[in-house]
């Protein structure tokens, strides 16, 4: 699973791409405030949190793919560990992104 933030109204672009892409079985996008450092100040912005579903083998295509397209100089990627879930959920997940 993979987290990644993006300004307010590019979630949704980036996450259809990845899923068209067949590299992220499912892509939720949600509105979060962020609070950050940022060029020595506290900046404080309205951004959407995409959680990136996918298969291990796919995250490096993912980070790849998300640093070529993603607006950010220095974009939010994190990757975190799926040690466990409803094993139909993640069977879903495996065949649905591409081999």
């Amino acid at each position: 699973m993979i987290l990644v933030t993006a300004p307010k109204g590019k979630g949704v672009e980036i996450a259809r791409k990845l899923v068209e892409a067949r590299i992220a079985a499912c892509v939720n996008v949600g509105n979060v405030k962020s609070i950050y450092w940022w060029q020595g100040k506290i900046e404080e912005d309205d951004e959407e949190i995409l959680v990136i579903k996918t298969r291990l083998e796919l995250v490096d295509k993912i980070v790849e793919y998300v640093k070529r397209i993603h607006p950010y100089q220095v974009p939010e990627i994190i990757i975190l560990p799926i040690i466990g879930g409803y094993e139909e959920y993640l069977r879903w997940v495996r065949e649905n992104t591409r081999k």
